[in-house]
Parts: C-alpha cells; sequence; structure tokens
C-alpha cells in the first residue's frame, strides 16, 4: 500500500510528529511504501529518530538561506527540498492574507495562510492512488474539500472534539463525512463524534509509545518531571505554584520541565515571583527524554486538555506514577485514580500539590504505583496499536469499500 501522512510540520517537535513518526516507521517495516509530507519546513533535520526507508516531501520551504545550504545528517530518510515561498508579489499578496479554507479558531492557525492553503490544494489535487492520513483539523479540512475521488481518506484526531473551537467543530460537522474513515484516541472522544456525525465510521485507535531500551526509574531521588510545549495548553502556569506548596513541606525536592514554547520568559518569571529557582528548573529540549524522567521519581501532568498525553504514557512506561489533572481528555482514559497514581480536579492548585505532596512522602507508594504504571503502558506498545491500523488500512483499500466513504452521504460536492 502507499501511505502519505499529512502532517503540518514534520520538524519541528510535539506529541503528534513522535507519533506519526513512529506510526510511519512500522508501516514502512511492514513493507509499505510510506510517505511523510510536511507543509511547512523550518529545520534541517528532524528533531525525531525516523525510519530510513520513509520519504519526507516538504511543500513549503521556509527555512533561512543558511539552514538550506546545511548538510542534512547521513543516514536519515530522503528529503524533498520543497518549493521555497517565492518572493513574487502574487506570492507575497497571498502570504499576508489569512486563510481563507482553515477556521481561524485552528489552534495552529499562525501557520496558514492564503499561499499555503494554496501549495496544500495544489498537492491535493494532484493525487491519485493510495491513503491519505491528514493529521489536524486545518489539513483534514483541506483534505475533504481538495482531495480528488480514488485517494482513500483517512482522517486523523491528536486533540480532542470537545476543545476545539466553534468555528472549527461547524467544518468538522459539514466536511468530516466525506472521510473514509476518522480515528480519535479515546472512547469519550469517539462518542462525541458519533453524535456530532451519526453515521460515519468513528474508530478509536491510541497513539502507540516509542520501545527502545530503557532504564526504568528507581524511586529513591527527589525529582519530579513534567513535559510538554511551553504553552498555555499544558498549565505549567499552573504546575509551578502547586509545586512551590508541596516543596514547603518537602524542600529536599525539584521539579524539572522539559520543552520550550512561548511561555518560557512567562514561566521564568512565576519561579522567580514564587523564589522556587532552586525548586523548578526549566530544562529545554531534550534529545534524551527518556532518559532524563527516568531520573524522576513520578511525572506530572498539569495540562488543561489534551488528546491522549502521550509524554505521561512514555512516562509510565518508564515505570514512573504520574499525578495527572482529570482534564479532557486522556488522563482519566489510562489511569484509574489510586492505582498507576492520581487523578485530581483539572486547574485546582492546592490538589495538585497535595497530591504531589502524598508521592513525595511515600517511596514504596511510588514503587507500587510505578508497577502499575508500567502493566498498563504496555497496551500503548506499537506491536499492540500499530497492527490496528494495518488492518483498518487494508479492510479501506479492499474492492468493496476502497471507492466509497463510510456514510451514505458519500464525499459529494466540494465547497
Amino acid at each position: 500500500m502507499k501511505i502519505r501522512y499529512l502532517l503540518l510540520h514534520a520538524y519541528g517537535t510535539g506529541g503528534t510528529i513522535r507519533t506519526v513518526f513512529n506510526q510511519a516507521g512500522s508501516m514502512a517495516a511492514a513493507g509499505h511504501d510510506v510517505e511523510i509530507v510536511s507543509v511547512l519546513r523550518r529545520g534541517t533535520t528532524p528533531r525525531f529518530p525516523l525510519d530510513p526507508r520513509v520519504t519526507i516531501t516538504t511543500l513549503v520551504d521556509d527555512r533561512k538561506n543558511g539552514d538550506r545550504e546545511r548538510t542534512p545528517e547521513p543516514g536519515g530518510p530522503s528529503r524533498n527540498s520543497g518549493t521555497r515561498r517565492p518572493g513574487t508579489r502574487r506570492s507575497e499578496r497571498l502570504a499576508s492574507r489569512a486563510a481563507r479554507y482553515v477556521p481561524h479558531g485552528e489552534f495552529g492557525i499562525r501557520y496558514f495562510d492564503r499561499y499555503v492553503e494554496r501549495e496544500v490544494i495544489r498537492y491535493l489535487k494532484g493525487l491519485r492512488d493510495g491513503i491519505l492520513v491528514p493529521t489536524r483539523p486545518g489539513l483534514n479540512i483541506l483534505t475533504a474539500r481538495f482531495a480528488p475521488e480514488g485517494v482513500t481518506l483517512v482522517a486523523q484526531e491528536h486533540m480532542n472534539l470537545s476543545v476545539h473551537r466553534s468555528d472549527v467543530r461547524a467544518a468538522i460537522a459539514r466536511y468530516y463525512r466525506r472521510f473514509h474513515a476518522i480515528a480519535v484516541l479515546t472512547r469519550s472522544d469517539q462518542e462525541d463524534y458519533e453524535r456530532l456525525l451519526p453515521g460515519a465510521r468513528i474508530v478509536r485507535i491510541p497513539n502507540a509509545v516509542h520501545t527502545e531500551a530503557r532504564q526504568h526509574t528507581t524511586y529513591a531521588s527527589h525529582v519530579a518531571a513534567a513535559a510538554g510545549r511551553l504553552f498555555a495548553q499544558k498549565g505549567f502556569d499552573l504546575l509551578i505554584p502547586a509545586f512551590g506548596k508541596a516543596a514547603e513541606a518537602y524542600p529536599d525536592w525539584e521539579l524539572r520541565i522539559f520543552g520550550t514554547g512561548e511561555k518560557q520568559e512567562e514561566l521564568r518569571a512565576l519561579i522567580n515571583e514564587h523564589h522556587l529557582y532552586n525548586h523548578v528548573f526549566l530544562m529545554g529540549h531534550s534529545t534524551t527524554l527518556d532518559a532524563e524522567l527516568s531520573k524522576a521519581s513520578f511525572y506530572v501532568l498539569s495540562s488543561r486538555f489534551e488528546g491522549l498525553p502521550m509524554v505521561m504514557i512514555e512516562a509510565m512506561s518508564l515505570a514512573l506514577p504520574v499525578v495527572a489533572y482529570d482534564c479532557p481528555t486522556g488522563p482519566a482514559e489510562v489511569i484509574t485514580d489510586g492505582k498507576e497514581g492520581l487523578l485530581v480536579p483539572p486547574e485546582d492548585i492546592e490538589a495538585l500539590a497535595e497530591a504531589m505532596g502524598q508521592l513525595m512522602n511515600d517511596e514504596g507508594l511510588r514503587a507500587d504505583m510505578g508497577a502499575a504504571a508500567l502493566q498498563t503502558a504496555r497496551a500503548y506498545a506499537p506491536e499492540a496499536v500499530h497492527p490496528r491500523w494495518e488492518r483498518l488500512f487494508t479492510e479501506l483499500c479492499a474492492p468493496a469499500s476502497a471507492s466509497a466513504p463510510a456514510t451514505a452521504a458519500g464525499r459529494g460536492a466540494r465547497g
């Protein structure tokens, strides 16, 4: 099978990129012809490992001249340099105009302009066969509107329906019926999509964790860890004061937050405001996150909302217990409160501090919950998850189903 994954930016960081890379690698290892199509390229090499049998194609190359001239790392996947954003008046005019088709409530709307839309649409209209898997609402909507007949379309949802803004939900309701299947991460999200799109084929396939050989934690260190982009969604502005409260009773503990993003200076100021410069550390991006997480004794998820929190599950695969906000969606899909970790009410700083203190106080409890976390994480291993994708793709490409979407409505007129 020819399988194409459509990513916004394959050269960045984030759970969606890492998950798609893992999935693409598994499909290539199974003998399929796999390509990742990156709408944008702003880096020289991918930030995550990728099977060398997977090709990356770029639609819009936004690198600076110096970055473009650097030689890619040897032994990596083959790469298409992409279409450099030309400096013609028409192109500059398009690049200065807001997106026409992607709803402005899309979380990644800042990456979409009229020029980017045009390049994506050109690519979509040029397809003739194979499976295309777009991976976020903006790309899903463009795909549903402009991909031609004969291409098998599978939408991936890496967040959840409830957190999308109203214009995005309206576009989902209007266009997603044109997909042959819509893949979501959690049971609750599957139910939400089934209510919104009765008759559509909604499948639940969780993301898979990667499975390199890793060192499990020993629970002896007085270190808590968190990881994610430094955006409002991840709730690190809630975690920092919560950890400060816990550290009052346990002053020999520290918190390490891994990731980069637009809130970095605000979070640094918050650390200073709470006089936590000896307790809370912004660690930046790590290329050896597993090794860093294994130095901690528990993991904290403070998100305001999630899809399926993959870094949390990867921490669990290192036998780390978890303290998490019971936010929509994901944590409660994986964790049973009191078994693999502790769930507390969303955005409740006092409750988060109390739960962290409970684990800080009891190494035996950390070990018991960590063992349970490791067992639960095994259900998200690639060998448990990726065969479900292959079965879905095979079924959709069978002669009886390859030419028709999963609903009676079909894919009809586009626009």
